[in-house]
C-alpha cells in the first residue's frame, strides 16, 4: 500500500476533478443507477472526500478510449475553469498500446499539463502504468511502459505531484482484479485502487482492499476455453478498432461534466 502523509498534514479537498480515459471513467465497475452505468475508483474516492466537508463537489471528465492528446485537448481547460483543489489524471495507456509511440513527446505534453494544474493551485495525482509482464498478450508493451514510467516519475518530482505507483503494486496479477476483457479493472480492482489513491493523498478513509481469498485452480481445458472466448470477443475487435481508427469512446460523453455533489447511494 502507499505510505500516507503524517496526521497533521492530512488534507481536506472541496473541488475534485478527475481526468483521463476508461481507467478513470470506471469501466469494469458497473453501477446501473450512475451516469454511464459506472462507479469506478474515482467515484469511490470522491465519496470518501465528500464525507470530510460540507461543501464538496466532484466532476469526472474521463472518456474511454482517449489518447493522451485527446484527454488534454478536451478536458484540461474545462478542469482549470472549475478551479479545482484536487485533480487526478491518468492518461497515455492507450497511446502505449499503439503500434508506435513517441514516448518523449507524449510525456512532454503530460509534463506541461501537470505544470499548468499545479500552477493553478491544484493538488495533482498521476500514475505510472501497470506492469502487465505476467500476461501473455500485454507483456509485449512492458519495455516501453517501463520507459514511460520513469519519465512520469520525473514529472511528479518536478511539479510536486502525488505519484500513485501502479507499476509497483502487488496483487493485480490475480485475474479477479480485472474485468472480463483483461484490460480494465474489475470492481475489486477499482476498490483496491481507491484505497491506494486515498493513502497516497494522506486522506483518512473507511475503505478496505478486497480480500478475494485463494485464486481458483483451473484445468488446462477450462483455461483454454476462457482464453479462446477472450480472443474472439475482445482481442480481435480491439485490434480491429485500432486498424480502422475507431474508438470505444466515440459517441461517449463525460459522465460527470460539471462539479456537483456525490453520495455513496447516488
Amino acid at each position: 500500500m502507499s505510505t500516507p502523509e503524517p496526521v497533521l498534514h492530512r488534507p481536506v479537498f472541496h473541488r475534485y476533478v478527475a481526468l483521463g480515459d476508461s481507467f478513470t471513467e470506471g469501466l469494469g465497475d458497473p453501477a446501473p443507477s450512475r451516469p454511464n452505468g459506472l462507479r469506478g475508483w474515482a467515484d469511490r474516492v470522491a465519496e470518501q472526500l465528500a464525507a470530510r466537508t460540507d461543501d464538496f463537489a466532484y466532476a469526472n471528465l474521463a472518456v474511454r478510449g482517449k489518447l493522451l492528446g485527446q484527454v488534454l485537448d478536451e478536458q484540461l481547460d474545462a478542469a482549470l475553469a472549475m478551479s479545482p483543489d484536487l485533480v487526478t489524471m491518468y492518461a497515455g495507456g492507450n497511446d502505449m498500446m499503439r503500434p508506435s509511440v513517441d514516448i518523449d513527446a507524449l510525456v512532454a505534453r503530460y509534463d506541461d499539463a501537470v505544470g499548468k494544474l499545479t500552477a493553478a493551485g491544484a493538488r495533482v495525482a498521476i500514475w505510472t502504468a501497470y506492469d502487465a509482464g505476467w500476461d501473455s498478450v500485454f507483456k509485449v508493451f512492458r519495455g516501453r511502459t517501463a520507459i514511460y514510467n520513469e519519465l512520469v516519475r520525473e514529472v511528479a518530482e518536478r511539479h510536486g505531484a502525488t505519484l500513485v505507483d501502479f507499476w509497483r503494486f502487488d496483487g493485480y496479477d490475480d485475474d479477479r482484479m480485472w474485468d472480463w476483457d483483461r484490460l480494465h479493472m474489475s470492481a475489486a480492482g477499482h476498490q483496491r485502487m481507491c484505497v491506494e489513491v486515498l493513502d497516497a493523498l494522506g486522506v483518512p478513509h473507511e475503505v478496505t482492499a478486497p480480500d478475494l481469498g485463494p485464486a481458483p485452480v483451473r484445468g488446462r481445458a477450462e483455461q483454454k476455453k476462457i482464453d479462446s472466448t477472450w480472443r474472439r470477443e475482445f482481442l480481435v475487435p480491439w485490434f480491429g478498432r485500432r486498424l480502422t481508427g475507431k474508438s470505444s469512446g466515440d459517441n461517449v460523453a463525460p459522465r460527470r461534466p460539471v462539479l456537483g455533489p456525490i453520495a455513496a447511494t447516488d
